[in-house]
């Protein structure tokens, strides 16, 4: 890294910082990264990297990225409800993670002046999300589970399985260590 993209590194740190979101060593921030805490918190671990235009909100939630997460170009973590992501899991650019939904009010009530149902987010150890998966609010992925491209998560997936489509069906599990 040069000397003026170490400098715009360090001062995009600062303000996350300064901003409230506690930030571990030996990680990467990328241009326009945006971090909103609307009284919740945000941690980012050691080693994590957020490529551009990476929106962290917490809405007054919380939102905890594990040691080495990688956040690719363009994705959005909600956390209104809580969000955790585990330990060198991979979420590719453009993928949406959420942990709120919205109330279904009778007809004549608004929709938007309802409550949100704080539905909290559980992503594993070493998941791997392709490019635009949506992961709906309330979903666990079980440690090193990988979704499809396009994918969207409306339920739980067990440990080590592979999942694609809308909504997303589990098609397969990751192979075992050979010994």
């Amino acid at each position: 890294m040069g000397l003026v993209q170490n400098m715009a590194h360090h001062w995009r740190l600062w303000q996350l910082r300064r901003g409230g979101v506690t930030v571990g060593p030996g990680g990467y921030i990328g241009p326009r990264v945006i971090a909103r805490l609307g009284g919740g918190r945000i941690k980012i671990d050691a080693g994590c990297a957020l490529e551009n235009g990476v929106m962290l909100s917490a809405y007054g939630g919380k939102i905890d990225l594990g040691p080495g997460v990688f956040l690719g170009p363009y994705a959005v973590v909600y956390g209104h409800g809580g969000v955790t992501i585990g330990a060198g899991s991979l979420v590719a650019m453009h993928c949406r993670i959420l942990s709120s939904n919205h109330t279904i009010p009778p007809v004549g009530t608004p929709i938007r002046s309802q409550p949100d149902l704080l539905l909290p987010t559980v992503i594993g150890r070493d998941v791997w999300l392709g490019a635009g998966v949506t992961v709906l609010g309330g979903v666990t992925l079980g440690d090193g589970c990988i979704v499809g491209a396009g994918a969207v998560v409306t339920r739980d997936l067990p440990p080590h399985s592979i999942a694609m489509g809308v909504p997303a069906q589990v098609v397969g599990q990751r192979p075992a260590a050979e010994v």
